[in-house]
């Protein structure tokens, strides 16, 4: 079926999550893939030991070797990646790209894979031929003739591999910058800045066989039937053993429902399937912070109870006496918190809230996991933090089967800030770096991807180079940051397709084709394995299966090197060494960052290793080695002064979220299977009762304007309205799509992730034709 003859439908879906459905997909995307018995054999190794690590997200896999260790969405990943499909000179050739930029976002990486460097000709409007050479010396020129280092912006993408991260940062410091934007500052940085605070170290505490032990798993703002598909197998075995699953979500994702194993035979030829959750909780967009306190006051409560009655404690005192700091502050807090405004702020009864804490306080393990829907927030710091808290109070952390779980969204983006891709790099990483190399390193600041917006609107900064990713789309208030880039006098971007950031240029651009994961790397010395870093901290060796498309395609780490050696010279490595063989870059990681002592050694082991975690071990590597109670007051307001003070009473609060057909921007169809959206994605979702009151009817197109206090007109048009089973007062919309709809301006306090799962709007009729459902 051609893209033009894909026709819009919404129906309900009440099947199970993966099952059939999941085979049908992963069928589709693999025959369509133009070489599909090339990638059969390529999917069998995915995630296996000698194979290659999964190109979608950064969930750990299970230790056993030698069973199918991908989900659909990683299938789609996989097949997406390896297309016979070209994107050339040719092409290039037959569309300008003011021609390109007509096109949605899907047909854009549809089209195949980038497999040629190419440079912008802005008297023809079209991307031509270039050099890997003049590539490279026109990259060194630009950055070279800079007044200061800070005028140029370095982003990464989750996707980079631990050796070209490692590699990209050393270049950029010897340079002379910490500017390193990225896309964990748009979707975990509310947890590394969170858990750094309260426990020493930004990332979870739980490994893959901590859910074998857990007696209770909390899972909030996070849908796994969609972003982490791999997920539902071990929560859908912690059910059968007895084990609870809580869900916080205001959307009742089908993955968390139920769930039919693809793998297991009985289930699929009988149609069975598995109910996953115990409890499901409906809180308001931003009230998490709220219910999370309601649960431990409610725990406060019955630990005065049970003591005044001779009873064992709720709370484990020992653990807090041993290892925390702080407590008393966190407990007048409880006390002064009335329960009106924690029903109030969270959205939920009282009754919801004592059954929540309940479930908690009944079980001796307890593993909370969190996702996006609660780190795209105003207080998103704060209700990490109080994350932790509840935690302390009962000693769940540092023991099997319990501990703090962030489900990143990238492959390797937790691998890429463990090698030093970060704007605000400890002083020890920075010593290190000096000592090893023997320059001197910069030691202020660098701009976060906020901060790298408005740097370059502002025309602070000149050259953007972007390793990965799609810039473009992935960042908040999209035509200032389309504004942005195009105020720069070079942008470059190193990426394995065509996307939107390609067609929002500088005066000058450049696409630099690079190897995916499935692609066999050949260096110098022999084919090179590459390393990603999972959610559990677990280091995995990946080693690509399919001979590239292009003998023009280069892998990350020698872009980066090529760029490097363009602009520094042999200081302060010998780059073309390292790019030979990547053994040496992983021999410098291991000089350089704790944990990686033997690196070339250990990723002999199947399953890879583990890089270890201090807080898991119950050491505290805050400033004042205890792990911290943090008292953070409840906001007074969730809606932020900026959209109270627009003098406009928003109709709903908008989230936005992936489709089932996507992965961040990669928009892989334009189906939506367990929200029974096919065929369109300019869509938004919406309590029937609030379309009613609002004076509109569900399938009217609508347009959606933002509420913020800055003169800034924000809208998107068109927007067919769907009625769903949400929460009145909140709607939901696709990511990217409403991505305009996010001011720059608001994003979480102490983290600038953007705000993108509490957005205040106000609908209008479109004067576009409304169409019936």
């Amino acid at each position: 079926m051609s893209l033009q003859e894909i026709k819009p439908r919404y129906k309900p879906y009440s099947g199970a999550a993966a099952g059939w459905g999941a085979l049908r997909s992963v069928t589709h995307f693999w025959l369509d893939s133009k070489q599909p018995f090339k990638n059969l054999r390529a999917l069998l190794k995915t995630n296996q030991h000698g194979g290659f690590d999964c190109p979608g997200c950064a969930w750990g896999d299970s230790p056993e070797d030698g069973h199918i260790k991908f989900c659909e969405n990683g299938a789609k990943a996989v097949n997406w990646e390896a297309t016979k499909r070209r994107v050339d000179a040719a092409f290039f050739a037959r569309y300008s790209v003011s021609q390109l930029r007509e096109q949605s976002d899907y047909w854009l990486e549809y089209q195949g894979r980038l497999t040629e460097p190419m440079r912008y000709d802005a008297t023809s409007d079209h991307y031509l031929p270039v050099s890997w050479d003049d590539a490279f010396k026109l990259i060194a020129q630009h950055l070279n003739n800079l007044e200061s280092p800070n005028q140029a912006e370095f982003y990464t993408s989750g996707r980079a591999s631990n050796e070209a991260a490692y590699l990209y940062q050393l270049f950029v410091r010897a340079f002379g910058s910490n500017n390193f934007p990225d896309c964990s500052n748009m979707c975990h940085e509310a947890s590394g800045v969170a858990l750094g605070q309260s426990v020493g170290v930004g990332k979870g505490s739980v490994t893959f066989a901590d859910f074998e032990h857990s007696d209770a798993i909390f899972v909030l703002g996070q849908n796994p039937g969609t972003n982490h598909p791999r997920m539902l197998e071990p929560l859908r075995e912690a059910v059968q053993r007895g084990a609870q699953v809580v869900c916080f979500n205001p959307l009742k994702e089908r993955g968390l429902e139920r769930f039919q194993h693809p793998q297991h035979a009985l289930e699929m030829l009988t149609n069975g399937s598995e109910p996953l959750n115990t409890a499901f909780f409906r809180p308001a967009l931003g009230g998490d912070l709220a219910a999370l306190r309601a649960m431990a006051k409610f725990l406060l409560q019955w630990h005065r109870e049970a003591l005044a009655k001779g009873e064992p404690a709720v709370f484990d005192l020992a653990f807090i006496a041993e290892h925390t700091d702080g407590v008393d502050d966190y407990l007048a807090l409880l006390d002064a918190s009335s329960w009106d405004s924690l029903v109030e702020q969270s959205g939920l009864s009282l009754d919801d809230l004592q059954h929540a804490a309940l479930l908690y306080r009944r079980a001796e393990r307890v593993i909370i996991c969190w996702a996006m829907g609660i780190t795209q927030h105003h207080n998103s710091v704060a209700t990490i933090q109080e994350i932790v808290n509840l935690q302390l109070l009962r000693g769940n952390l540092g023991r099997p089967g319990a501990g703090l779980c962030p489900v990143r969204g990238h492959s390797n983006v937790q691998g890429d800030r463990t090698m030093g891709i970060n704007e605000r790099p400890s002083t020890a990483f920075l010593d290190a770096i000096e000592q090893r190399f023997k320059f001197q390193v910069p030691r202020q600041q660098g701009h976060n991807t906020v901060e790298a917006i408005n740097a370059m609107l502002d025309g602070q900064a000149k050259v953007f180079i972007g390793l990965g990713g799609n810039f473009a789309q992935a960042t908040p208030d999209s035509p200032r940051s389309h504004t942005a880039l195009s105020r720069c006098a070079l942008t470059v971007q190193i990426s394995t397709k065509l996307n939107r950031s390609h067609l929002t240029i500088g005066t000058d651009a450049l696409i630099l084709p690079c190897l995916g994961r499935t692609d066999i790397d050949h260096q110098a010395d022999g084919p090179q394995a590459v390393t990603v870093e999972d959610s559990f901290s677990m280091i995995h060796a990946s080693y690509g299966q399919l001979e590239p498309l292009s003998k023009q395609m280069r892998s990350e780490p020698a872009i980066v090197a090529g760029i490097a050696k363009a602009t520094l010279g042999e200081r302060p490595v010998d780059w073309d060494a390292l790019i030979a063989d990547y053994s040496r870059i992983r021999m410098l990681i291991a000089d350089t960052i704790p944990g990686f002592s033997d690196f070339n050694q250990r990723l002999q082991h199947p399953g890879g290793f583990y890089l270890g975690n201090a807080a898991a071990e119950r050491r505290w590597l805050t400033a004042n080695q205890k792990a911290n109670f943090k008292a953070n007051p409840l906001p007074a307001d969730l809606l932020p002064p900026q959209v109270r003070n627009s003098g406009q009473t928003p109709d709903l609060i908008l989230q936005t979220l992936r489709s089932h057909d996507q992965y961040n921007t990669t928009i892989y169809g334009l189906d939506d299977r367990y929200r029974g959206v096919k065929g369109q994605r300019q869509v938004l979702f919406a309590n029937e009762a609030d379309i009613l009151r609002l004076g509109l009817q569900p399938g009217q197109k609508v347009d959606l304007e933002s509420l913020w206090d800055d003169g800034i007109e924000r809208k998107v048009t068109g927007f067919t309205l769907l009625a769903f089973d949400i929460p009145a007062g909140q709607a939901a919309a696709y990511y990217p799509e409403a991505n305009p709809l996010v001011p720059l301006e608001s994003y979480g306090t102490g983290s600038f992730t953007p705000t993108s799962k509490y957005v205040a709007i106000r609908l209008q009729a479109s004067q576009a034709e409304t169409r019936i459902l």
